[in-house]
């Protein structure tokens, strides 16, 4: 199937300065005293464009820790209802904050306080536009929700790789502009690498029309990877055209415990050696994280008892093969032996149905998040590091952080294949939320200095958003900063793009 003619007109007719027509709805008598908002409802039709006040869900970040204002809400319905609205709010110089399914961790889609933006949601682009099962590609709108691409694409026989926790509420728009990872970047790569072509608005409301099935493509520079990722800032990603792989014929999954953080990197060196190619999955959770969900979560029922005075900690490994299931379950059981044998691992659970596989993984996606969630608010942090510098990363910082803090705690879980930790620091028992009021950005700063002292990232995979973009000056070479900049200058001349995202003002 692919995109109908009536489609490539409207798309061609959003590179226009000619405002599509209503869509037969009466705009209200009194516009809530706000002329620009009759203009977008012209635009988008009278439901689909309110004061900021009347959507409050899109005011505030997923997390609760940013709350904006904003002087509109307003959800096109396509490609070129996009871009005409985008031409009115350059004309009239109104900040745009594109937003999609709101599930960022780093108020990258939150408007600030001025309730001077326009919050632009891509919700209604939610069409699967075409399958290409010969060229092993599927073209989606930005609002197509992560799991509805997964599920299109198994219906087709394919696999899309990208799994998230929030693959139901989050959309490929969002995880396009924050080159999302997830569980499987070890074997597939982040969204980028999962995305051969992108139709984007620009910040004057033209379309480019970059939805390129291609593999190979260097003709010029590779404007695709200068927007996957920039959240927002330089232009507004309404579709993609995504690889899709053959479906496994065979997972295997299993939680082991690992005695020391050197012995989980000990044992992804063996996993990769054992395993090649069909590594798909390698989950760390520290031994607090894992007696946090047995305290405040026991509904996620643990294969091993908890005991965070235990230096032991859990890996979830996954395999995809397209062997026979008997080779594959005898390969997982060699590696596992091994790795028993070497001390590295002391027990294993290997899933015997896809009931238990499925239990495995809410532990990881939904358990350590809810019992975060119950022990009270933390101060998060999304790194990465080289993987060899992870054990002392982790020994080291949460000494330095008792030390400084104390009975301050470390919650530690991750894609440890791709050196992508989650950080998360908890306030000493006992004490309130105010405890974040006083420390939170001495904690933050030195967390952060520990990884860059590394030679990791502040910023793995969450996004800069607003969380970051006042610290990355401290991070990034001036230079670097500075070519930055002039990219923004030169994509967003008027600066209207999700403004205080990425690069602080």
């Amino acid at each position: 199937m692919s995109a109908t003619d009536s489609e490539d007109q409207a798309i061609r007719a959003a590179n226009t300065e000619t405002i599509p027509a209503a869509r037969g709805e009466t705009p209200p008598a009194e516009h809530d005293g706000d002329p620009l908002l009759a203009d977008l409802r012209a635009i988008v039709g009278a439901a689909h464009a309110v004061p900021g006040d009347d959507a409050p869900a899109a005011l505030v970040d997923q997390l609760q820790q940013y709350r904006g204002r904003a002087r509109a809400v307003v959800r096109p319905g396509s490609t070129a209802e996009v871009a005409a609205v985008v031409r009115l709010l350059q004309r009239h110089r109104v900040p745009i904050v594109p937003q999609g399914g709101n599930t960022g961790l780093a108020g990258g889609a939150t408007p600030d306080a001025s309730g001077e933006a326009v919050v632009l949601s891509l919700a209604r682009l939610d069409r699967i536009r075409a399958i290409d099962l010969d060229n092993d590609t599927l073209t989606v709108e930005a609002g197509v929700l992560l799991d509805a691409a997964r599920e299109a694409a198994q219906q087709a026989g394919r696999l899309f790789p990208l799994s998230l926790p929030s693959g139901g509420s989050c959309t490929v728009g969002g995880n396009l502009a924050t080159n999302a990872g997830g569980t499987q970047v070890l074997r597939f790569g982040n969204t980028r690498a999962l995305t051969l072509g992108i139709e984007v608005v620009t910040a004057e409301g033209e379309v480019w029309d970059g939805l390129r099935g291609l593999r190979k493509d260097n003709a010029g520079y590779d404007l695709r990877d200068l927007y996957i990722g920039s959240e927002g800032t330089l232009g507004i990603i309404t579709a993609a055209t995504l690889k899709l792989f053959p479906l496994p014929a065979v997972l295997q999954t299993a939680i082991l415990r690992v005695r020391g953080i050197a012995a989980v990197i000990a044992l992804l060196r063996r996993a990769r050696q054992g395993f090649g190619a069909s590594l798909t999955g390698f989950e760390i959770m520290s031994p607090t994280i894992w007696q946090l969900v047995a305290t405040h979560a026991p509904e996620y029922r643990l294969p091993f008892p908890a005991d965070e005075h235990d230096d032991v900690w859990h890996v979830l490994i996954e395999t995809a093969d397209e062997g026979r299931e008997a080779e594959a379950r005898d390969r997982l059981a060699e590696v596992i032996v091994a790795a028993v044998d070497d001390g590295l691992v002391d027990d294993a659970v290997v899933a015997e149905s896809l009931a238990q596989r499925q239990a495995f993984w809410r532990i990881r996606e939904h358990g350590l998040g809810e019992a975060q969630r119950r022990d009270g608010w933390n101060a998060k942090h999304d790194v990465s590091l080289p993987i060899s510098r992870i054990p002392d990363f982790v020994a080291e910082t949460g000494a330095a952080l008792t030390a400084a803090f104390p009975g301050i705690r470390l919650f530690v879980h991750g894609h440890a294949g791709d050196g992508n930790l989650h950080v998360h620091v908890g306030r000493p028992l006992g004490t309130g939320p105010e405890y974040w009021q006083a420390h939170e950005a001495a904690v933050r700063a030195l967390v952060q200095r520990a990884v860059a002292e590394r030679g990791g990232s502040i910023c793995a995979e969450h996004g800069v958003g607003q969380l970051k973009a006042g610290v990355l000056h401290e991070y990034k070479p001036a230079l670097e900063l500075a070519l930055m900049r002039r990219i923004k200058a030169a994509l967003d001349p008027l600066g209207l793009l999700n403004p205080g995202k990425v690069l602080a003002r």
